[in-house]
């Protein structure tokens, strides 16, 4: 992430803040940009070409998007361009959705399990959690055979490592 995206991701929040556009509808248009632009490859090399006229680009983003997504995002989206700086988009877009975490009060965790667990158990986790962290929590569920048994949580750049394999390892 850059100085630059966190700075862009701010202004959409300040859009969000002052009720131009939700929070939920920014996320929900960011998101249908995104998909666009992975399902097309050309458009994106397009828009993050410097040596395309900024006219050319941004009549591209008024065709592809102007029925898509909100108009506010569409001219976010020629700012991007204006600015030479649409090859950022993602890294904007995963700092709103940081921002948009936040003012949510949504923490998102990482829970490793040497087994699938089931249902019922993954809503105990995630009750667990919450109550915890006073948060709503989405989590992430992996699978890793090695740990042998319990579980890894990765809160940030925080780690509960109650795995087997771990409480091994500190006994030899």
């Amino acid at each position: 992430m850059t100085t630059s995206s966190k700075n862009y991701a701010g202004a959409l929040a300040e859009i969000a803040a002052d009720n131009i556009i939700s929070y939920d509808g920014i996320k929900n248009d960011l998101n249908t940009v995104s998909a666009i632009i992975k399902n097309s490859p050309d458009l994106k090399n397009v828009l993050e070409n410097i040596t395309i006229a900024t006219e050319v680009k941004n009549s591209i983003i008024d065709e592809v998007f102007r029925n898509q997504v909100n108009d506010k995002i569409v001219n976010f989206l020629k700012i991007l361009t204006n600015k030479n700086k649409f090859n950022d988009f993602e890294d904007i877009k995963s700092d709103f959705e940081t921002i948009y975490n936040d003012v949510n009060n949504i923490k998102l965790v990482d829970v490793t399990s040497a087994v699938a667990l089931s249902e019922d158990q993954k809503q105990r986790v995630v009750e667990k959690l919450q109550a915890k962290l006073n948060k709503k929590i989405i989590a992430n569920w992996l699978q890793d055979e090695d740990i042998i048994g319990g579980l890894i949580i990765k809160i940030d750049d925080n780690v509960i490592n109650s795995s087997l394999k771990n409480r091994l390892e500190k006994l030899i």
